[in-house]
């Protein structure tokens, strides 16, 4: 594995990683490193992970879904001024 080292960090960068490395009771090294990896799309971001576990609940659309819900709804952009009189 290779080691970088990062010069000149920012206060509020810095203060920002300790803070989050302490809420998650992690090493700082740690909480680097998962804080690239999820920013280069590496490993899921919180939350993420857990979308998965709900697809069964809610479903989701595919392309013609979303088409049809589209033009059955198109009235609704309709504006009457007669509504406004």
């Amino acid at each position: 594995m290779k080691s970088i080292t990062i010069h000149n960090l920012d206060d509020p960068l810095d203060s920002l990683i300790r803070q989050k490395a302490r809420k998650e009771g992690l090493s700082l090294n740690s909480t680097i490193k998962k804080l690239l990896a999820e920013s280069l799309g590496l490993s899921p971001k919180r939350g993420e992970e857990r979308k998965k576990d709900f697809l069964d609940l809610f479903g989701f659309w595919s392309d013609r879904d979303l088409a049809d819900f589209n033009k059955k709804i198109s009235d609704f952009d309709k504006i009457d001024p007669g509504d406004w009189a």
